[in-house]
């Protein structure tokens, strides 16, 4: 979970007048509302024998809504295609468009669908995806 971009998505909800405070337990039971999608992001392998970087348009996470203007996010990591290594995103934009995006949904307000700002370059690896693994990535079964 990324607490730290929580002013990214409170500044997007306030132009709807919107509050929410960030929710640091992740905890599927108590959600009112919860909604797997994909962000965008950048992965460098903690491997120094790797060092691998790559960019992804399918990081999975999962946006939940619980009681009392609470949320949190949870962002799944990707192992390395060249030695395995579980590697964190570094996230751009599109988790704070995207979890504010969910919020101002279930919260009734009228949007038009945002225009989908990336095409893959690669087929999604669900046996790299942690997301896939948990059954909470919102591209399973589309590809390998």
């Amino acid at each position: 979970m990324y607490p730290s971009l929580h002013n990214d998505v409170s500044d997007r909800l306030r132009e709807d007048n919107l509050s929410f405070s960030f929710y640091r337990n992740d905890d599927q039971t108590s959600c009112m509302n919860e909604y797997d999608t994909t962000i965008m992001g950048r992965f460098a392998c903690r491997n120094e024998i790797c060092m691998a970087v790559w960019t992804s348009k399918q990081i999975a996470i999962t946006i939940r809504r619980y009681p009392n203007e609470r949320y949190n996010a949870r962002v799944y990591h990707q192992s390395c295609k060249g030695c395995g290594t579980t590697t964190v995103p570094q996230l751009d934009h599109s988790y704070a468009e995207r979890v504010a995006y969910r919020l101002k949904k279930w919260c009734g307000v009228q949007m038009e669908v945002p225009p989908f700002s990336g095409r893959s370059d690669g087929p999604h690896r669900s046996d790299l995806c942690e997301g896939c693994k948990q059954g909470h990535c919102s591209t399973m079964g589309l590809y390998i």
